[in-house]
C-alpha cells in the first residue's frame, strides 16, 4: 500500500534511517562489544541493555525502510482544493458545539494532531476527504460520534516545525 507524504516527511524519515545506519547502529554495536568484555553474559546488564537497544534500532530501521519503500511524495500546492484531499487545510463546525477547528491532513509521518496536523489515515481524515465545503460529516472517534460541517477548503503552507 502506498504511504503518501510531503517532501518534508520523506526527508526527516530519510535522515532517521540514515542517522540510525551510520551512527546509532555503530555505537550500538561498540556498547556490545564493552559489555562483552565484562565477563559472564549471563548476568550482565551492560549486555542485555546493549542487545535490547540494538533490536530496537534494528526494527526501526526495517519499518522506515518500509514506509519509505511505499513512499509516494505529493506536492499539495498542485492539487486544487475544491475538495478535501491531501494536504487541504479544512475548517470544520462542531454541529453541536458551534466550536470551530482548522486541520490539515498530512502523511502518516507527519501527524501532529496538536498542531493540526491529522494523518490520511486518522477517522477524521477518512471522513473528509472527497467531500466538499458545506458538506455535514458524521465521524466515529474514541469518545463518541461527532458531526462537523465543512466551512472552507484550501491550500495553506504547512508549518511543520518542530
Amino acid at each position: 500500500m502506498k504511504e503518501p507524504m510531503t517532501k518534508y516527511g520523506y526527508e526527516k524519515l530519510s535522515k532517521e534511517l540514515e542517522y540510525l545506519k551510520t551512527v546509532a547502529r555503530p555505537e550500538v554495536a561498540k556498547e556490545i562489544d564493552a559489555a562483552r568484555e565484562l565477563g559472564d553474559l549471563k548476568e550482565n546488564a551492560e549486555y542485555h541493555a546493549a542487545k535490547e537497544k540494538q533490536a530496537h534500532i534494528e526494527r526501526r530501521i526495517a519499518e522506515l525502510s518500509d514506509i519509505l519503500s511505499r513512499a509516494v511524495v505529493v506536492d499539495p500546492k498542485e492539487h486544487a482544493h475544491d475538495r478535501v484531499s491531501f494536504g487541504s487545510t479544512v475548517y470544520l463546525v462542531d454541529l453541536d458545539s458551534d466550536e470551530e477547528f482548522k486541520y490539515t491532513i498530512v502523511g502518516a509521518p507527519e501527524a501532529d494532531p496538536d498542531k493540526g496536523l491529522i494523518s490520511y489515515n486518522s477517522p477524521l481524515a477518512k471522513a473528509l476527504i472527497g467531500k466538499h465545503v458545506g458538506d455535514e460529516v458524521e465521524v466515529n472517534l474514541p469518545s463518541g460520534t461527532k458531526y462537523y460541517e465543512i466551512e472552507k477548503i484550501c491550500f495553506e503552507d504547512i508549518c511543520f516545525t518542530e
